[in-house]
């Protein structure tokens, strides 16, 4: 993996595991081409035939294993679009690492878009981790706008632990998940907008099969005058436990609007939905300046802890 320049290896530190090296399977995606790849014996990754992106099949009962997908746009004037399909075989239980950088330090744009789809096998576990930033002092905007689609078989259990951890200026971050029997989702988002950046969240969980539960959580912090829109729809169609909650920190002239949605289909579908969204509590600030701290610290401070 000789031959990355700077910017990339930058990025490749925030947004995923990268130590100079991957250790496992791994694609690196620079400016819309393959910048290196190695498959394991478990899994394969490989190109599709019909459109930019991987196919990544992983073998039933592959165990401990980590796959890292990291996307990098280095350069204004990128449009980057992919593909992948995730195959996880039965009895499967890994880690995918596949978080997204775009940096530009010019007035024109750099834009990545990621569309995912997981299919998971009977009795497959995945804990999914995707980091986004944006970097670089140009004018140009900066947008990430990922689309997931998940497809949980039977006892099937995901884990997505998603976040945005500065500098994207405009991202649509659409999440679509369908559950069957004994199937378990686990998503947990962390965001963070400053100045003018627009952030959207969309997410919709269909649970179809008896026993089925989800659990969706955003957290986020608004500042300056951006703008969050939160959407979460958990849809109950067989005996199953659903709950979604948006929690939300705001200040500034920062706008956050929150629509957490709930429909029944089942006589036994229990759902629940929370949403909060204040500022920090006065009292919050005062404890930590006691200790020291200068207000700015204290209120970097707690953001860090909301949103860790």
């Amino acid at each position: 993996m000789s031959g990355l320049d700077q910017v990339t290896q930058d990025l490749l530190s925030l947004i995923s595991d990268w130590d100079g090296k991957y250790k496992g399977a791994y694609n690196i995606r620079v400016d819309s081409t393959c910048a290196g790849r190695q498959s394991s014996d478990n899994i394969a990754i490989l190109s599709k035939d019909d459109k930019p992106g991987l196919e990544i099949r992983v073998r039933p009962g592959t165990k401990g294993e980590k796959v890292s997908i990291p996307a990098c746009v280095t350069h204004g004037n990128v449009d980057d679009l992919v593909y992948n399909d995730f195959y996880i075989g039965e009895g499967a239980d890994i880690t995918i690492v596949a978080g997204c950088g775009v940096h530009t330090t010019t007035g024109e744009p750099a834009r990545h878009n990621g569309i995912h789809r997981f299919f998971l096998s009977p009795g497959a576990r995945v804990k999914y981790i995707e980091k986004h930033v944006g970097t670089g002092k140009g004018k140009g905007l900066r947008t990430i706008d990922p689309v997931t689609e998940a497809f949980l078989e039977k006892g099937a259990y995901l884990e997505m632990d998603t976040s945005q951890i500065g500098g994207v200026d405009r991202t649509t971050r659409e999440t679509r998940c369908t559950l069957g029997e004994d199937a378990r989702l686990v998503i947990r988002e962390r965001l963070l907008t400053e100045k003018d950046q627009n952030a959207r969240t969309l997410f919709t969980v269909t649970m179809q099969g008896d026993n089925s539960a989800a659990d969706v959580v955003s957290r986020s912090v608004a500042r300056d005058d951006s703008r969050q829109v939160y959407e979460s729809t958990i849809i109950g169609e067989a005996k199953c436990t659903g709950h979604t909650e948006c929690d939300a920190i705001i200040s500034d002239r920062a706008q956050v609007d929150a629509s957490p949605r709930l429909f029944a289909r089942n006589e036994d579908a229990a759902l629940i939905h929370e949403a909060a969204i204040g500022k920090i509590a006065g009292e919050q600030i005062l404890k930590l300046r006691t200790l020291g701290l200068t207000r700015e610290e204290a209120e970097a401070r707690i953001v860090e802890g909301f949103l860790s």
